[in-house]
């Protein structure tokens, strides 16, 4: 690399620093606590990962993902789930319309995944056809209508909640859908302090409001400067050590793995590893990923990709559980 080479690289290293962490600060304007949701949620976006957020109503989740899109400059959709939603409801469909001469012609209108960001709320509350349609949008960043198909704008992200507390009438996700997405988050309750300064700011006059402070193509450099964070060779190392222990027949697995896992996380696991290591240090201003970037994503990618067995399940040992007892043994 030359040094003219070197000069540009680091000066988009700068760039790309202050501009995470600008949004960083927008973010905490608005959104009282939850910093390590905010944390995961821009690693989600810097490694285009699409996010499951889990937690019971009144958490800020929608809340999270508008001021998110708000201060990133993203086109923003929200979707309810619900029994009855169609696909169609959510890629859109091909309309017939009459032009001012009285012809009549089918003209696509475009659905709500249409979005740089789209917030997909309750969504094991929709049929798996619904859901279907979603996760290959997803997947492919692409829909097909009447048979054309047309892309999606980059960049597209994905956050899906999930209400754990209410299961009538819902469709849970498989696992093997489950694994598309590229962290599963976990929303908790608020300290007593931060729920007082939550009931001070939004039952006010003024409730602040996010400010712009990046565009899309902001996002986008972002991103291309997160691939580039030197992962050293340990930290790979530790990462496959990581994902080939939770496998019950792999010789890296223990005793424990083998008592109380029925399957372990697969190469998926490890790609995200990386990528989410990679991009926590770019958001810390860390010249290199290290093993404590992987000590700190291991749970949202691995919680979602470890499915415990009946064992487990008897002697009441979580998949979180499981996954923190691995960890210590890196």
């Amino acid at each position: 690399m030359s040094e003219t080479t070197d000069a540009a690289f680091a000066a988009q290293w700068e760039r790309a620093k202050d501009a995470a962490a600008r949004v960083r600060r927008e973010l905490a304007r608005v959104i009282v606590g939850q910093e390590e949701i905010q944390e995961q949620m821009l690693v989600s976006l810097l490694c285009r990962g699409h996010c499951l957020i889990v937690g019971v109503p009144g958490l800020a989740k929608t809340l999270l993902v508008s001021t998110l899109a708000q201060a990133l400059g993203l086109k923003f959709h929200r979707i309810q789930f619900t029994p009855d939603l169609m696909p169609t409801d959510i890629v859109g469909s091909e309309v017939l319309q009459s032009d001012a001469g009285g012809v009549r012609k089918f003209e696509f209108t475009p659905g709500p995944v249409f979005a740089n960001l789209l917030l997909a709320d309750e969504i094991n509350r929709t049929p798996p056809k619904t859901q279907a349609a979603l996760l290959e949008a997803m997947q492919e960043k692409q829909v097909t209508v009447a048979g054309v198909t047309r892309r999606l704008e980059e960049p597209f992200l994905v956050f899906a909640t999930q209400n754990p507390v209410e299961h009538e009438g819902t469709y849970p996700l498989p696992e093997a859908q489950l694994d598309r997405f590229f962290f599963n988050l976990k929303i908790g309750y608020p300290t007593l302090e931060q729920e007082a300064d939550v009931v001070r700011r939004t039952t006010g006059r003024n409730q602040d409001v996010a400010e712009k402070v990046l565009d899309a193509a902001g996002v986008l450099e972002l991103q291309k400067v997160a691939v580039e964070v030197p992962l050293p060779d340990s930290v790979l190392q530790a990462i496959l050590k990581l994902t080939h222990s939770t496998r019950p027949e792999s010789p890296l697995a223990d005793e424990y793995v083998k008592r109380y896992v029925e399957w372990g996380a697969g190469p998926r696991a490890s790609q995200n590893l990386a990528r989410a290591a990679r991009a926590l240090a770019l958001l810390r201003g860390q010249a290199t990923a290290s093993i404590e970037e992987v000590r700190e994503v291991a749970l949202p990618v691995l919680r979602h990709r470890i499915i415990p067995n009946y064992q487990a399940t008897g002697d009441g040992v979580s998949t979180e559980e499981i996954v923190k007892t691995l960890l210590g043994k890196i």
